[in-house]
């Protein structure tokens, strides 16, 4: 008798854990995208990731409990012109042979209000870390939820495009990243 009440606790506190938990949501690649625009001289550039994956636990009525983690395969940017693939495959850019990952993972997720949110975390790219917040607004219809939004991250400070390529008058330092993903498995606003 004596165990059982020992236990009880600790089973109400494992029952209240889990409630806490965030449903997992399921990325829908297909249906996402992940793009990034540059400057050269001046003129922008658009380029898009093909390959990303995501781990998300999250319920948008309670978003401080929800963990994002996100990968980029680095080797799957292009900009359409097969050259100019070959060279953000290389060291002076991305490094994809030390560095085939670019990964985000959320350290804390605030409600805006209206479905839009706010993803404080670290990107790690070549090799570098950064704390970095991002905006998302998410919009739900017919049983997906859709996230976008967008950032800028200074290239340099991840010594992405090094040597000659760090003159910013070629290319510019900020580089905008948009992005928007098809989820499966998120709660209702």
């Amino acid at each position: 008798m004596n165990r059982i009440l020992f236990l009880l606790p600790a089973l109400a506190l494992s029952a209240a854990v889990q409630a806490q938990t965030p449903p997992a949501a399921t990325l829908e690649a297909a249906q996402s995208q992940l793009q990034f625009v540059s400057k050269q001289m001046g003129v922008p550039v658009e380029g898009v990731f093909k390959r990303f994956d995501a781990q998300i636990a999250f319920d948008p009525r309670q978003p401080a409990s929800g963990r994002i983690a996100f990968s980029v395969d680095l080797g799957s940017a292009t900009l359409g012109v097969p050259e100019t693939d070959a060279e953000l495959r290389k060291p002076e850019w991305f490094d994809i042979g030390k560095f085939p990952q670019a990964r985000f993972t959320s350290s804390a997720i605030k409600a805006l209000g209206g479905g839009r949110f706010e993803v404080a975390g670290q990107l790690s790219l070549k090799g570098k870390a950064q704390a970095l917040t991002v905006p998302v607004t998410l919009s739900q219809a017919g049983g997906l939820s859709t996230a976008s939004g967008q950032f800028a991250i200074k290239r340099l400070a991840f010594q992405i495009g090094s040597g000659e390529w760090g003159d910013t008058s070629l290319v510019a330092d900020e580089v905008q990243v948009r992005f928007k993903f098809a989820l499966r498995g998120v709660p209702a606003l």
